[in-house]
């Protein structure tokens, strides 16, 4: 299988950056590792859910992005 954007550079960050796959018990907190996930911000009654947290890895968030940039106008 391939996937248009997806090369052997960002392969290799990815499977870098994950390293050890089964650490993970499902594949939903790979996105906490990359920064993925939407900041919840709560007070008294009101829960909102705000932007993406930037916390992981941003050079694999840049190639993940790249790669996705790819997809969408290889289509």
């Amino acid at each position: 299988m391939t996937v248009p954007g997806v090369g052997p550079i960002i392969s290799l960050a990815y499977v870098s950056t994950i390293d050890i796959p089964s650490r993970f018990r499902h594949s939903r907190s790979v996105g906490a590792i990359l920064g993925l996930t939407p900041v919840l911000k709560q007070s008294g009654e009101v829960s909102r859910v705000g932007h993406v947290s930037l916390r992981g890895d941003a050079m694999m968030r840049k190639l993940l992005y790249e790669a996705a940039q790819s997809m969408m106008t290889a289509w």
